[in-house]
């Protein structure tokens, strides 16, 4: 890798893999899905709505409504209505289409629990348990509209309850089951949630955690809360509230198999997902039904090549977006076998997934670059020969851009250096993705999600709205409406307004950019790569450098598993970046070693003045690093030596590993 000559820094990735013929001449999409999007975006989004079964169709694809400056100068808020005037049920299109279509008997979920406990479920039997779940939460009182928290680990039931709820016209909220009591309170609270189902308990880490105690917390006194639907996971002794909590086994499993599914206005609430982080208030983004269908569901069969014998796994906690849309919606909708995990990829030991994998033959297994780094750091060069991995003939990643050594390791090691890595750029915001590879189409480059997919109209502009040209930097912008789009941030909307629209209102032929929030170049190919949140840019005397740009060259490494880069305050520079990293062995990283190999890949000015050795990095639990996390502990570290009182950390909680902070917090104490 070298760096482009200009004044902005850039890492140049010069591997390619053009599509395998074989896997070009049998793909679902071809390179003239791009012209078709592009010479008519709304009938394409229609074409893609047709692959589902309405049962009234829509009058007008499209009402679309850009922020506009009033008379009185305030902004108002957009407003998007796709495939309006048509009626569908979500529920139908994942599970009683297929068993109508004589496949019921096709296995729609493999569940493996952590202590190895085993059950696959056919669409048949997901038609019946989904009905169950249905009849249940209309005797417990919830109405279209109503709002359920779910408060639950990966298990079958999370999915059953969620497609209860699209079948019923509920809206649910899923969380991950690790959540503190404060967060899912909040979630209640926010949605004003008639119902919370939860569980006693879940295996973690190779052990038995009781869950129901912090849901007791979350739900106290909130007046709106009218019942807590308990699944029996562990068999932990729990507390009971009579009246209020309800088993699961009681209610859903003696509950009617039929239930007559209603149809729903295509822009009916489907779900709420609430970002997520150590600080501000969370944002409740709003998905409607017959918009995110149509995205999720075309997008997983276009760009994952899905095919009816695939076994699709992506590793995503239920409660992530990636997972209500690879998950749920769009594998189910196409009438895909999928395998679900409830525990961690060590658990009992580190080659659970490849066991997984060979066990149920995976096909398509999406995960996210930080649990490719974190393989990378338990088995080096390559991953054990012990099991079959033959199965896999399609790799994807997501949750942040993916560094391009770890890309090249995961389809080495995982892929047989042979087949496709889809990396898709996508955000809870977008529904599905919006930056991705056709498989059987683009050429791929390690790093980089490539291009936008057909009917989204992606790029990089400037503080002025303009194309940046090749190797410049800039803002991550979506040019057009889409049908995947989240409507509205629950209960606020002018959040929704200021946080995506403000600051390019007006742009354009569509009335606006909607703004990502991320920061990203494109190379000459126009290919676009990720460099991170706007506000994690690095800016030493005066040079704007990427965090990505900096970890993807210490992960290039051999010393280095993973890397987190951050800004931390210096007196001459005004920035200085600090770098924290995870050996990939067991001998620790030569700080030395690793300025020298920075200042080689990017250049001088980026070698981090600060590199300390962590054992690990703070990850939400989509898999992004928490660098401003990283700066506040920094930032804490120099409070105490000074003798000052270090500022608060904020909610920690919501990290998909919590301990990290303390070991970080004694990392930079020691260095």
């Amino acid at each position: 890798m070298t760096a482009h000559a200009t004044d902005e820094l850039r890492l140049v990735e010069t591997r390619t893999y053009t599509p395998d013929a074989a896997f070009a001449a049998q793909a679902n999409v071809t390179e003239s899905a791009y012209a078709d999007a592009s010479a008519d975006p709304i009938a394409f989004w229609e074409a893609a709505a047709r692959r589902l079964e309405w049962i009234t169709p829509w009058h007008t694809a499209l009402d679309w409504r850009p922020p506009v400056r009033t008379a009185d100068g305030e902004l108002s808020v957009p407003a998007a209505r796709w495939f309006d005037g048509g009626t569908l049920n979500v529920a139908v299109n994942c599970v009683d289409r297929h068993v109508a279509a004589g496949r019921g008997g096709k296995v729609a979920l493999h569940f493996e629990g952590e202590p190895g406990d085993r059950e696959s479920v056919t669409y048949a039997d997901l038609q019946r348990r989904v009905s169950q779940a249905a009849n249940a939460l209309v005797a417990l009182g919830i109405r279209p509209g109503d709002r359920v928290v779910v408060y639950l680990p990966v298990l079958v039931e999370t999915v059953v309850i969620a497609l209860a709820c699209a079948r019923v016209g509920a809206v649910h909220s899923l969380v991950f089951g690790g959540f503190s009591a404060e967060a899912v309170r909040f979630r209640l609270e926010d949605t004003g949630a008639k119902l919370l189902v939860t569980t006693d308990g879940q295996f973690r880490r190779g052990g038995a955690v009781e869950v129901k105690s912090a849901a007791d917390a979350a739900a106290a006194g909130l007046p709106a809360l009218e019942h807590v639907l308990v699944v029996r996971r562990t068999g932990a002794d729990v507390a009971w509230t009579p009246g209020r909590d309800v088993w699961w086994h009681d209610v859903v499993d003696r509950a009617s198999t039929v239930h007559e599914a209603p149809a729903f206005d295509a822009e009916h609430p489907l779900f709420i997902i609430y970002t997520s982080g150590t600080t501000g208030k969370p944002k409740g983004l709003v998905h409607t039904s017959g918009g995110y269908l149509t995205h999720a569901s075309w997008a997983h069969w276009a760009h994952f090549d899905a095919k009816p014998d695939d076994v699709h796994w992506c590793t995503a906690d239920l409660a992530w977006v990636t997972a209500h849309t690879y998950e749920i919606y769009g594998p189910l909708s196409n009438g895909l076998t999928q395998v679900i995990y409830e525990g961690t990829p060590d658990a009992p030991h580190r080659e659970r997934h490849l066991e997984i994998i060979e066990r149920y033959g995976v096909t398509v297994y999406y995960t996210a670059p930080t649990l490719i780094r974190t393989f990378m750091t338990w088995f080096g060069e390559a991953v054990p020969t012990d099991h079959d991995l033959s199965s896999i003939r399609l790799l994807g990643t997501v949750g942040e851009a993916i560094n391009p050594a770890a890309w090249v390791w995961f389809r080495r090691n995982f892929g047989r250096d042979e087949v496709p890595v889809v990396d898709t750029w996508w955000q809870s915001e977008t529904g599905a993705a919006m930056i991705a590879p056709l498989p059987g189409v683009t050429t791929l480059k390690p790093g980089s999600a490539t291009v936008a997919l057909p009917g989204i109209d992606a790029t990089v502009v400037d503080s002025d709205g303009r194309e940046v040209g090749p190797g410049r930097s800039g803002t991550l912008v979506v040019r057009r409406p889409w049908p995947g789009m989240a409507r509205t941030v629950w209960g606020n909307p002018e959040r929704y307004r200021d946080s995506y629209w403000a600051a390019y209102a007006g742009y354009g032929e569509h009335g606006g950019y909607y703004v990502a929030g991320d920061g990203a170049t494109r190379d000459a190919d126009g290919h676009i790569w990720i460099l991170g949140r706007l506000d994690d840019v690095v800016n030493v005397s005066g040079h704007r450098l990427s965090t990505i740009e900096i970890e993807s060259a210490l992960v290039a490494h051999d010393s280095v598993g993973e890397a987190g880069t951050t800004a931390v305050v210096d007196a001459i520079t005004g920035h200085a970046v600090a770098a924290f990293v995870v050996p990939s062995g067991p001998g620790e990283p030569d700080p030395a070693a690793l300025r020298s190999h920075v200042a080689r890949e990017i250049g001088p000015v980026a070698k981090p003045r600060h590199v300390i050795v962590v054992p690990d990095l703070p990850k939400t639990r989509s898999g992004k690093i928490l660098r401003r996390l990283l700066a506040q502990l920094w930032e804490a570290e120099q409070d105490r030596r000074a003798g000052r009182e270090p500022a608060p950390l904020g909610d920690t909680t919501s990290l998909q590993n919590p301990d990290a902070v303390a070991r970080i917090a004694a990392a930079l104490a020691a260095a």
